[in-house]
């Protein structure tokens, strides 16, 4: 069969696959009717090793955007390729599943990533989980506070200085650049960044480099950035705090991890892990009923740093039995008392008293939509057997 036939026989086949045509001839009509079919782009000989190269890159683009696209599209949970990499974000939330498949996706390729999300979120475990999937794995991960580093040693540490630069420069210093060289660099907190050194930033992502103080030659690097902050970059671009166009170099990819108020479904499985964390598998201890539920009602503005540091705290106190509300923090209690407290000085809604098997099928499913979904968790709190729970539900037209 000739090309086009062959490129109708791909796309019919394998719809998702993206294809290439090359030829020797340069007819727009030929190219035309290619590109109609589904070809992504026609390319006629001779051909450079660099324009096929750049295609390439080109049509594998594409089709990461048409999957991170679909991830958002699709009802089912997302299912993780590189399994072992996200292993150390613990989560049952379904947006946080959707948010992890689309980090592997942008993972496949060096497209710069911007990580936004409260304090305590875990963007640094996303990034070097992203890290962890890419072609990058196996070569250095530099993780960078840009907070921590002071303005006046922003280059030195950064580009790195010759031998006699400045004053106490007394030897060559290979900055965090060259450290990195093919590996992937995180840069923590990118909204401190000195509005003078953003321009300098830019430079390496836009042309891979950088001149070395000291020196005058400019030097290449190949690294891969993803950049994380928990600053509102709109509005620092809008008050003249961070240039525009590394606004946009940066958010090549856009990753915003939700709080932990927002996926509370969370909670259960991360104090098992943080319990096991910190007890050992043998060791490990049960959660009472009260204790989930006093923890729901909590806003957690610590996110899921607070958590762990709150179980670490509440074991020091448990012993052998159970974590209990009564060992929990009083910050955590006095928010679920308020909460009580603001539930019951509602006014009660004026409708007809219901049956008694309504009000125990509207409270199940309140609590069970509240947990995610989880049945284990659901059970806990409702404080019944998760058998029980299972045929209630099963009743309520619920497998």
């Amino acid at each position: 069969m000739d090309g086009v036939t062959l490129l109708s026989e791909i796309k019919n086949t394998s719809p998702d696959t993206e294809c290439l045509m090359i030829s020797a001839l340069n007819e727009a009509r030929l190219a035309v009717e290619c590109l109609k079919k589904g070809a992504y782009d026609y390319l006629t000989k001779p051909i450079t090793r660099d324009d096929l190269v750049s295609a390439v890159k080109r049509a594998l683009e594409r089709r990461r955007l048409v999957q991170v696209l679909s991830v958002g599209k699709s009802r089912q949970p997302p299912r993780l390729v590189n399994r072992e990499a996200f292993l150390p974000i613990v989560t049952q939330s379904e947006k946080m599943l959707r948010l992890l498949k689309e980090a592997e996706l942008h993972a496949a390729s060096d497209v710069p990533v911007l990580i936004t999300g409260e304090s305590g979120t875990g963007k640094d475990l996303l990034a070097r989980a992203i890290h962890a999937c890419s072609p990058r794995a196996a070569l250095p991960f530099t993780s960078i506070n840009v907070a921590s580093v002071a303005d006046s040693l922003f280059e030195a540490e950064f580009f790195g200085h010759a031998k006699g630069a400045f004053t106490g420069a007394d030897r060559e210093r290979i900055g965090f650049l060259e450290t990195t060289h093919r590996g992937t660099l995180f840069l923590d907190e990118i909204g401190d960044l000195p509005y003078e050194f953003q321009g300098k930033l830019l430079r390496v992502l836009q042309d891979g480099e950088f001149i070395k103080l000291g020196t005058s030659a400019a030097r290449r690097v190949d690294i891969r950035i993803i950049a994380a902050t928990n600053m509102d970059l709109e509005k620092l671009r809008a008050d003249k705090q961070f240039r525009n166009d590394l606004y946009w170099r940066l958010k090549g990819a856009w990753l915003h991890i939700p709080p932990l108020r927002d996926r509370k479904e969370d909670i259960f499985i991360l104090m098992q892990s943080f319990l096991r964390e910190f007890r050992g598998r043998e060791e490990a201890i049960g959660i009472a009923g009260d204790a989930l539920a006093t923890l729901a009602a909590y806003d957690f503005p610590g996110n899921v740093r607070e958590l762990r540091s709150l179980v670490q705290a509440s074991l020091n106190l448990v012993g052998a039995g159970p974590l209990t509300k009564k060992f929990l923090p009083p910050q955590v209690l006095a928010a679920a008392a308020r909460e009580e407290k603001s539930r019951l000085s509602r006014p009660p809604e004026a409708e007809a008293p219901l049956p008694l098997a309504q009000v125990e099928r509207k409270h199940i499913l309140r609590v069970y939509e509240e947990t995610g979904r989880n049945k284990l968790q659901t059970a806990r709190l409702l404080d019944i057997g998760l058998n029980t729970l299972r045929r209630k539900l099963s009743s309520y037209g619920i497998p």
